[in-house]
Formats: C-alpha cells, structure tokens, sequence
C-alpha cells in the first residue's frame, strides 16, 4: 500500500467515523425526544386519573350521606309541632351523621383535662384556676383527626 492509499483510507475511515457519529447523536436525540413525550402522556394519564378518583372518591361519601339527608328532611317534615320528638331526631341524625364519618377514619380529640398540645388545641382563652398550668379546661369547639391526620385542632380554654 501506498502513502496515498493509506493517507485516503484514513481518511475514508474519519468520515466513516463521522456519518456513525451523526447516526448514533441523531439515534439518541430521537430517543431523548421520544422518552420526553412518552413522559408528557404518563404526566397527564395520570392527572387524569387523579381527577377520576378524586370524582368517585366524593360520589362515595356523597352516596353514604344521602340516608342522613332523608333522615333530616324527615325530621323537618314531621316533627316540628313537637320540640322533643324534634330533638330527640335531631340526636338521632347526629349519631347517624357521625357513624358515617367515623367509618370514614373521622375521630374527635379529646382535649378535657389533657395537657395542652399545640399540635392537636388551639387556645382561645385561659383561665385562672387551681388546675395545673396548661390544663385544658373547656372544649369550645371539637377537632378532628382524620387517620391519624390531624384536620381541625380543638379549640380550648386552658387553666394559667
């Protein structure tokens, strides 16, 4: 082999070389452009999909909240000419209502005579007391924990 011969298969081999380069950097932009769309479809199936469940999710409890609507429309309808027979349904759909939540993973806080707990009672008011300090006193609104996630803190009177 000559000089020039070799000196041309060199060169051959160089652009040889370049054309795989561009085919495997051409190769791999169109892989990156495709994983980058196939991301963007499973980012919005997804969303979708959230958005169903969260639709059923409510269409669920919705469904086991219509008895306690029936109950008070009930209520209303019958019993307004009694005061008690009126209460006493009035406790009767409390229970109900709250039967409902419960097995939902609704749990009230018991606060009375508990120390205070910032994460679980707010305090609205303290009070003067031979109750040690901190202690809470009176409930002014119950809170809530939801499994075991706290959704509303009780709202307190505390002893100071």
């Amino acid at each position: 082999m000559s000089k020039k011969e070799i000196k041309e298969a060199v060169k051959e081999k160089k652009e040889v070389k370049k054309q795989t380069d561009k085919e495997r950097i051409a190769d791999l932009i169109h892989t990156c452009q495709s994983l980058q769309a196939e991301f963007e479809n499973y980012k919005k199936r997804v969303e979708q999909e959230k958005e169903e469940f969260n639709k059923y999710a409510k269409a669920k409890i919705i469904e086991e909240l219509l008895p306690t609507l029936d109950s008070f429309e009930l209520a209303l309808k019958n019993n307004t000419s009694n005061k008690d027979n009126l209460c006493k349904g009035v406790e009767m759909i409390y229970a109900q209502l709250f039967s409902i939540l419960e097995k939902e993973g609704l749990k009230p806080i018991v606060a009375i005579g508990n120390k205070l707990d910032p994460y679980k009672h707010e305090v609205l008011m303290k009070e003067d007391s031979k109750e040690a300090e901190d202690t809470i006193l009176e409930e002014l609104q119950k809170g809530y924990t939801l499994n075991d996630k706290i959704i509303r803190p009780t709202k307190v009177k505390v002893a100071k």
